[in-house]
């Protein structure tokens, strides 16, 4: 878009900019009069006062009154025939998908982000993050992954140090990897247990504990014909479920399907590139052959980071298109669709070499391999690379800024300028992805690689910095978004530590030495393992009922906040009935005068 000079020629000093509507080049006027009109159209009488909302929260207003304009009697949009339109659709969507706006985003409060930044990333020191100032500039959402990925970091510490020793001791006397499989069980039902706590008190000092997600309104990339919702009595598009469900059951899932069944072939080509370097390792026996061993993990860590990837792009299309009615419906398809393929993805090579190959050697190799390498590609990815041509960008936007003579508020047109280039923050739903397939990494095969909460720490120690650095100064600051918890990722991570339980215990269960001690008979053998793992089940389910999901006192809390909205609604529901009788006795005095 070239800016206008004009545009950011503001003559009320007092002007302070939240949301920026980037328009196509060349965009005609009266397109420019009716989106203006439907805009200001839709503005309520409310309070000025700066002080009543923050910034994040009246940007969060303004996306959501955007999101929400729809065409009534619009047949297109004015100026540009081919942008055809019908009653319920979302009027931004069109616009976007026609090419006539190009984006909206809000603009960072470059005092408060300063103040941010200084108690968050630029001192490189151990400490804790300031989680309430970043809940209050980015908003719930943002603030509760980053409260999630220092607490799950502080709580491999204990995995770390214990596993250690494991390492450097007792390397290949499986049968004490017991203990330290048993700690590791315990372990992951706790953490996840108490973290509910932990969010509990912070949403509900944030006024988000309680949210009634029951009427949650439409999703802005919902569409059908308009209509009258019968429950809430509100005009939106209706769109028939059957609709929706042949959509999921005939195209997405075999869709999926054939993906899982992708993936599957790539594997086993890495274990034919496996198979060929170590026949080459075994035939030379050189040190150049013994590197080579790592390069086909190498190779297929970068595969899978590929095809994870790519396969985010279809799943989000499919999910669009399966036309869900509210964000927390397309945003758990969405979430089911990529942790399937993700986890077998990821994991299918590990429980092959674990249960068919049974080769440990190989299977630790493996797993040391994918760990590393996608904590480093990741690092990368998302932070480094971004950054470095982020600093390029902004190097070019001060030259063009110094070289401009004219009488306007140059540090907005630079703002302006410079954040519109930046790139979309996406959400939270790779950050918590990533620290999934790493709690998988740490908990699957703890007894195999015991190292692997070392290397998750020293990750997220650079990852919490990383982080911060993307979402201060590489990407456009999101809009905030209101969140009682994690969502439906703690129901994945409880799944995940589940799964653990049966991993670990049929992996001490083939140990030579476990094997060792059942010589005649293997049904002994299995029998006591499948005992052993429901008892671990039971204790965690045990775990998991006797740790309350809220402290004693936000319980409390929450009694009376009910309590008394239930005596303030009986109160108001006395008065009108007061009042209606006064209204019939006057009524009734009336008829009886002569």
């Amino acid at each position: 878009m070239k800016v206008t000079l004009s545009a950011l020629d503001t003559h009320e000093s007092s002007f302070t900019p939240l949301v920026v509507i980037e328009l196509a080049q060349d965009v005609k006027e009266e397109t420019k009069e009716w989106l203006k009109n439907r805009i200001i159209t839709k503005k309520k009488d409310g309070d000025d006062n700066d002080d009543f909302l923050s910034m994040a929260e009246r940007q969060f207003i303004i996306k959501h009154e955007l999101e929400n304009l729809r065409a009534r009697d619009e047949k297109m949009i004015p100026g540009y025939p081919q942008a055809k339109l019908y009653p319920g659709k979302s009027l931004l969507r069109r616009l976007l998908t026609s090419g006539i706006v190009v984006q909206v985003f809000p603009l960072h409060d470059n005092e408060a982000l300063k103040k941010l930044e200084d108690t968050w990333y630029t001192r490189f020191t151990l400490k804790f993050q300031p989680i309430d100032r970043i809940r209050g500039y980015f908003g719930e959402t943002i603030a509760l992954y980053f409260g999630f990925l220092e607490y799950f970091t502080f709580a491999l510490i204990p995995m770390a140090i214990i596993g250690l020793p494991y390492y450097l001791f007792a390397w290949e006397d499986y049968d004490k990897y017991v203990i330290f499989a048993s700690f590791n069980l315990i372990w992951s039902t706790v953490i996840l247990e108490v973290w509910k706590r932990g969010c509990a008190s912070m949403t509900y000092r944030w006024g988000t504990l309680v949210m009634k997600r029951k009427f949650e309104e439409p999703r802005p990339g919902y569409h059908g014909v308009l209509g009258i919702n019968p429950v809430t009595g509100r005009e939106e598009p209706l769109y028939p479920s059957y609709k929706r469900q042949l959509r999921i059951y005939l195209v997405s899932l075999p869709f999926v399907c054939l993906c899982l069944y992708f993936s599957l072939f790539v594997m086993m080509i890495y274990f034919d590139m496996e198979a060929w370097a170590l026949g080459l390792h075994e035939d030379s026996g050189s040190e150049w052959t013994s590197i080579l061993l790592y390069v086909p993990s190498i190779i297929y860590a970068i595969v899978i980071e590929i095809m994870n990837r790519l396969y985010r792009y279809a799943a989000e299309f499919l999910t669009s298109w399966e036309n869900h009615r509210l964000e927390s419906a397309y945003q758990n398809h969405l979430i089911l669709k990529v942790l399937v393929f993700n986890f077998l993805n990821c994991f299918a090579s590990l429980f092959y070499i674990a249960f068919v190959l049974r080769d440990m050697k190989l299977l630790r190799q493996s797993l040391a391999t994918l760990l590393i390498t996608s904590q480093i590609l990741n690092q990368i990815v998302e932070s480094l690379l971004p950054y470095w041509l982020q600093k390029k960008h902004h190097v070019r936007v001060k030259k063009k800024v110094e070289a401009l003579k004219a009488d306007i508020d140059a540090t907005l047109y630079e703002q302006v300028v410079l954040e519109k280039e930046m790139g979309t923050y996406l959400g939270t739903f790779d950050d918590y992805l990533e620290l999934f397939l790493q709690f998988g990494y740490v908990s699957l095969f703890s007894c195999v690689y015991p190292l692997a909460a070392a290397f998750a720490v020293l990750n997220n120690l650079t990852e919490v910095n990383s982080d911060a650095l993307k979402m201060c100064r590489v990407l456009k600051r999101p809009f905030s978004e209101p969140s009682a918890s994690i969502g439906v990722w703690q129901l994945a991570f409880e799944t995940m530590s589940v799964i653990s339980v049966v991993t670990n215990c049929a992996l001490i269960g083939m140990s030579p030495q476990v094997n060792a001690l059942f010589p005649e008979s293997k049904t002994d053998l299995i029998l006591i393992v499948v005992a052993v793992e429901h008892m671990l089940l039971a204790l965690k389910f045990i775990l998991a009922f006797a740790i309350p999901d809220k402290p004693r006192h936000i319980q409390m809390k929450l009694a009376r906040l009910e309590f008394e909205s239930l005596e303030a609604l009986k109160q108001q529901q006395m008065k009108l009935t007061a009042e209606n009788l006064k209204e019939e006795c006057r009524e009734g005095g009336k008829e009886k005068a002569p």
